[in-house]
């Protein structure tokens, strides 16, 4: 059964993501961030608001693990290495919704990006074809 873009599987895994993305919109809304009134400038300046954001809780991700080969005093933190990832969910999803794109929406084009990626990996990946994304 497909509920919202999303398969029913029993698990309510669709119901999940749209109730995140709610969440994150509620929260952005809160903080004054309202995607859907956005002029282009205030989309890209958003946009690059985000993946900065992105990139240091990607750096707080990689703090949390024993990255230094030479330094033996490094313990994983498996706690904030989740949170990381947490946090990294909340700056995707206000991406995605920055970019007019809903949980249903992020759903399907993951699961063609998702198909695309077999294909590549099915003809070795040998050359780069960035049209091959383009339908999605």
């Amino acid at each position: 059964m497909v509920t919202s873009g999303f398969m029913d599987n029993g698990d309510c895994a669709g119901d999940m993501w749209e109730h995140m993305f709610t969440m994150q919109m509620a929260l952005g809304k809160r903080l004054g961030v309202i995607p859907e009134t956005f002029t282009d400038s205030e989309r890209i300046t958003w946009v690059l608001n985000y993946a900065r954001a992105l990139q240091q809780e990607i750096a707080e991700l990689v703090d949390s693990v024993p990255w230094k080969w030479w330094a033996k005093y490094q313990k994983l933190d498996l706690q904030n290495a989740r949170v990381e990832v947490v946090d990294l969910l909340h700056f995707l999803m206000a991406t995605a919704q920055t970019l007019g794109m809903s949980a249903g929406d992020v759903y399907a084009a993951y699961l063609k990006k998702n198909a695309v990626n077999h294909a590549r990996q099915d003809s070795g990946y040998g050359s780069k074809d960035a049209g091959d994304s383009r339908h999605i």
